[in-house]
């Protein structure tokens, strides 16, 4: 394990929070390509964005993510993962013919069209709990099969993403089998959102193992943990192998409760990654691995 690459991501943005959360979120395409640039020099080698609006609410909108992407190409060669999630307020949200809000189908299509090396690929179907509003995240099979199409029309790998066991049994295995990706496979296991998404799990190192040992052959994974313990979480996954997200949208604060930075998360990992015997991969380190081009 000794001198091990490990794919460091960071999420700077998100699709919740929001300034009044942490004033040092970045939203505005300026201000994601500015922290990138910062995460990037400190060891990021993936950066997983969102995109908003002016008035800071989330979207899909791919002038949006074109601008974001232009601006962090100019300064650096990291892999470029835009969200097809989006999120759960702005351009995202809609009012269900049933009576409920509703995560916007179209407007998470929209986010396949803004030039991006990756996307994540939520293939799941659930609520969202939101401060008293309820959101449903609808990805029925025919879906998550139009969201593998269009990603697989332009040439952009897929960032499988699992909350829950039946994400990888089901969902990410049916797609995988259909021939929607090829290996390696890269897969963000998520921990810590069971209070806000359906189905989703608290980590504990058995189910981390869990959803290691329900991966499909090939893989390569990573672990998101949102709120603590995320350092375990993420420290569990470097020793059993995996790579490690961090950044304000998994926690906007520091393990002393005040505001962090998402370069302060980045250069902290990173310093965990060296302790352990390890180093950052670069960008180009990383495309390597997951089979992309290289810029």
């Amino acid at each position: 394990m000794t001198g091990r690459k490990v794919i460091v991501t960071v999420a700077p943005t998100g699709g919740l929070a929001n300034k009044a959360d942490n004033p040092n979120l970045p939203t505005q395409p300026h201000e994601i390509a500015a922290d990138v640039l910062r995460c990037y020099n400190a060891g990021a080698s993936i950066a997983a964005l969102h995109a908003r609006r002016q008035d800071d609410e989330a979207t899909c909108d791919p002038a949006v993510y074109r601008e974001t992407n232009t601006l962090i190409r100019a300064r650096c060669d990291i892999v470029i993962n835009n969200s097809t999630g989006g999120g759960v307020n702005g351009d995202l949200l809609t009012w269900n013919e049933s009576g409920y809000h509703e995560v916007s189908w179209a407007q998470r299509l929209r986010g396949l069209d803004g030039g991006a090396d990756m996307c994540t690929l939520d293939a799941m179907t659930c609520f969202a709990s939101v401060g008293d509003r309820e959101v449903l995240l609808a990805t029925s099979p025919s879906r998550g099969r139009e969201l593998a199409e269009g990603m697989r029309a332009k040439e952009i790998k897929p960032e499988w993403e699992a909350f829950g066991p039946t994400h990888l049994a089901q969902e990410i295995a049916a797609l995988i089998g259909g021939g929607y990706d090829s290996p390696p496979y890269f897969v963000n296991l998520v921990f810590g959102l069971d209070r806000v998404f359906q189905g989703a799990l608290p980590y504990s190192p058995k189910n981390l193992q869990l959803m290691v040992d329900l991966l499909p052959q090939q893989s390569l994974f990573t672990v998101s943990a949102v709120g603590e313990p995320d350092t375990d979480a993420l420290v569990h996954a470097l020793l059993l192998g995996g790579h490690v997200r961090v950044g304000l949208e998994d926690n906007l604060r520091d393990a002393g409760g005040k505001p962090t930075t998402n370069l302060a998360a980045v250069q902290r990992i990173v310093r965990i990654v060296r302790e352990l015997g390890m180093e950052p991969a670069t960008a180009a380190e990383a495309r390597e691995m997951l089979g992309l081009e290289r810029l």
